[in-house]
């Protein structure tokens, strides 16, 4: 409407004024309801016509949408695993800040694992004591075998060299029995040795690999208790929650509330524009939000993103070819859209539901000194019209409570 009452302006009234003021006719005598369109007919098509390409220009240049939310995102809370709840630390909408207890299930299973990790600890400290007393137990049952064996020694020694000097003093059956005796008694260092060794493996290697084992054993022990209890991630509000003690929580079917992040939908709007102005959106252009919780008001804003691809166009691997006919409706560019100045989305509910215009602007280009008079004028002209699309914003602004609250009926 605001372009055709503009584009008359330039029109229409002109004819108008040419018939009633050079050619002398008068409303309601040569000019009547009846002949309006054949006194003022090149005035009306030149405004159809000057209007059309006024309205391509802004929408085009300037372009527009009707489809700019506040997204936010929200988080599930749920544990780990599931289980009986034991204790909840927070009310139904609570604020929470990082880090904070929400609930706890009952750990009475995980509890005992933990004690039997530490008990298992204990047997193995109880196991390097007793593995100690028998390293000493093994040094003297050498020491008591080597002795031995010495004695044995020089007893076949002694013989020996008796049997040497007087054949009939010694018998041989005895200097064979005492080189058994030394035989033995050798063989049973080696034995004690053996043992020895076995101990020391026992303290050095295989006792700490069980403890480290036990160790492990215990921290994971540990770790399945703390994830019987729920803190949040984030600082936020808590929504829908409504979780008391004996409820069972489910990770897979039953959540027991959402976490809405204190910053989710605060700080950007995402916009769907036409595929059209694929050409058009560019980072760093100026735009202007008014959203429907926050009436008669204007928000400027900044192109920080265009998304690169369209969403429709996704390709999920499933057991069906792709159809190109299955896109019914083509898609929208994505485009991210932030508050020009700090706190200009205060009092923006996230969620809000706006309408976005975003600006072309042609400064830098119309400051090139080898620009064409032509291309010249036409920047200027795309620069101008996008007033026009700021005054309808502003209108829409005006009339949006009307719309809502009259004409839907306050839905």
């Amino acid at each position: 409407m605001i372009e055709v009452l503009l584009c008359s302006v330039l029109t229409v009234l002109p004819d108008f004024l040419v018939r009633r003021f050079v050619q002398g006719k008068r409303i309601g005598h040569e000019i009547t309801l009846y002949s309006v369109w054949y006194e003022l007919r090149y005035g009306i098509t030149a405004c159809i016509a000057l209007t059309v390409i006024l309205l391509t220009l802004i929408l085009y240049y300037h372009p527009s949408t009707s489809s700019a939310i506040s997204f936010f995102r929200t988080i599930p809370i749920l544990p780990e695993g599931s289980g009986r709840v034991e204790e909840v630390y927070v009310g139904i909408r609570d604020k929470v800040e990082a880090g904070q207890r929400i609930f706890r299930l009952d750990s009475s299973e995980q509890e005992a694992a933990l004690e039997t990790a530490r008990r298992r600890i204990s047997e193995i400290d109880a196991g390097f004591e007793l593995a100690k007393t028998e390293l000493v137990g093994a040094d003297a049952r050498i020491q008591e075998a080597q002795s031995s064996y010495k004695q044995a020694l020089d007893e076949l020694e002694t013989k020996t060299e008796l049997q040497r000097r007087n054949a009939s003093t010694v018998a041989q059956r005895e200097i064979e029995k005492l080189a058994n005796i030394v035989e033995g008694r050798q063989a049973a260092i080696s034995a004690v040795m053996a043992s020895k060794q076995s101990v020391e493996s026992q303290i050095s290697s295989v006792l700490p690999a069980q403890k480290k084992s036990a160790e492990a054993a215990l921290a994971q022990a540990q770790v399945e208790l703390d994830k019987t209890v729920v803190y949040a991630g984030v600082a936020g509000t808590l929504e829908q929650f409504t979780l008391r003690k004996g409820d069972i929580v489910n990770p897979f079917m039953r959540p027991a509330g959402v976490l809405i992040p204190a910053e989710a939908g605060r700080k950007a709007l995402i916009g769907g524009f036409s595929q059209l102005e694929a050409q058009v959106m560019k980072v760093g252009m100026v735009a202007e939000a008014t959203c429907i919780s926050m009436p008669l008001t204007i928000i400027p804003m900044v192109v920080t993103e265009v998304q690169d691809l369209i969403a429709t166009g996704q390709v999920r691997a499933s057991d069906q070819l792709i159809d190109a006919q299955q896109v019914v409706r083509p898609g929208t560019i994505t485009v991210f859209l932030e508050p020009l100045f700090a706190g200009g989305f205060d009092g923006v509910p996230p969620g809000s539901s706006c309408i976005a215009n975003a600006y072309t602007n042609n400064h830098d280009r119309l400051a090139e000194e080898d620009l064409g008079t032509a291309h010249w004028l036409f920047l200027h002209v795309i620069d101008t019209v996008g007033l026009v699309h700021a005054i309808i914003l502003r209108f829409q602004a005006l009339l949006l409570p009307v719309q809502t609250l009259v004409f839907s009926g306050g839905h």
